[in-house]
């Protein structure tokens, strides 16, 4: 399975609580689509939130997304880590 790293803009000032309650909303309803969302963090200051998962494709990560409320705004493939 691929890996994606989503990007969100416009969260300013979220706080903890309100990363997890959107994680949480993804986390219901991934496996529909065959999402795995691994891990999320914020910036409250800039707004902005990054979102890694694994799924079999960019589309299906956004479908959840949008679904949960929170569309992504950028989601990049990972294909190299170390």
């Amino acid at each position: 399975m691929a890996q994606f790293m989503d990007v969100h803009h416009g969260m300013v000032g979220i706080t903890a609580e309100g990363l997890k309650e959107a994680h949480d909303a993804d986390l219901a309803i991934q496996g529909e689509e065959r999402v795995n969302f691994m891990q999320a963090w914020a910036d409250p200051a800039t707004g902005v939130v990054y979102c890694l998962s694994e799924a079999p494709s960019a589309e299906a990560v956004q479908r959840i997304h949008e679904r949960a409320g929170h569309p992504a705004d950028e989601i990049h493939a990972v294909p190299l880590q170390v």
